[in-house]
């Protein structure tokens, strides 16, 4: 399975409280937004993917809960980066006082802003090229350190900002360098 993209413009343009009530009117759907005002209907994953993803939104909330300088999410997560869009990362991470400066309503709905951290796990369902462009969207709305995993090829891409992109091939682990202080994600467990 794909994603579809809907594209309701020039039509109708949806707000960011509009969205957030289409997804709430839709809790067996998993939307997101791209810049251009378009929906996109997310498929579920498989079970391979799903326990991927399981596997390694446990070692960054493992990390979190010991670390305390910040908070995880899932990818059942959605944001409001700043362009506009909304975008569900497999997994994020930002710091506790981005978070805490939101208020309650911003933390309970989709939270303005773009985490620090992300990672997107590729399933086999999933095209290369769009992942990549939501990892540069990511970056150029501010995030500092983002992983596109892509189980397939055991590789990894690395985007950190104000440099190119890393591609590195069968790692053992990766590092949340200095955005993420010694959070190691170990990948064999991630390949699966």
């Amino acid at each position: 399975m794909t994603a579809i993209t809907v594209n309701l413009n020039p039509i109708i343009k949806l707000t960011a409280e509009q969205f957030y009530q289409l997804c709430q009117a839709n809790p067996d759907v998993k939307f997101e937004r791209n810049v251009q005002g378009e929906i996109i209907i997310m498929p579920p994953t498989g079970g391979t993917t799903g326990n991927r993803n399981f596997k390694l939104a446990q070692q960054l909330a493992n990390w979190t809960d010991t670390d305390g300088t910040g908070i995880g999410f899932d990818s059942s997560t959605c944001f409001q980066l700043p362009n506009g869009s909304n975008r569900s990362p497999d997994a994020a991470w930002v710091p506790l006082e981005k978070w805490n400066a939101l208020t309650p309503e911003q933390q309970e709905k989709f939270p303005p802003l773009c985490p620090d951290f992300v990672v997107e796990l590729r399933s086999a369902s999933d095209a290369l090229k769009p992942l990549q462009e939501k990892m540069q969207e990511y970056m150029e709305n501010g995030t500092r350190l983002g992983w596109l995993i892509n189980g397939q090829n055991r590789q990894v891409e690395i985007y950190r900002q104000g440099r190119e992109k890393e591609v590195l091939d069968n790692l053992a682990t990766l590092s949340g360098e200095d955005i993420l202080p010694g959070f190691r994600l170990n990948l064999p467990v991630v390949w699966g």
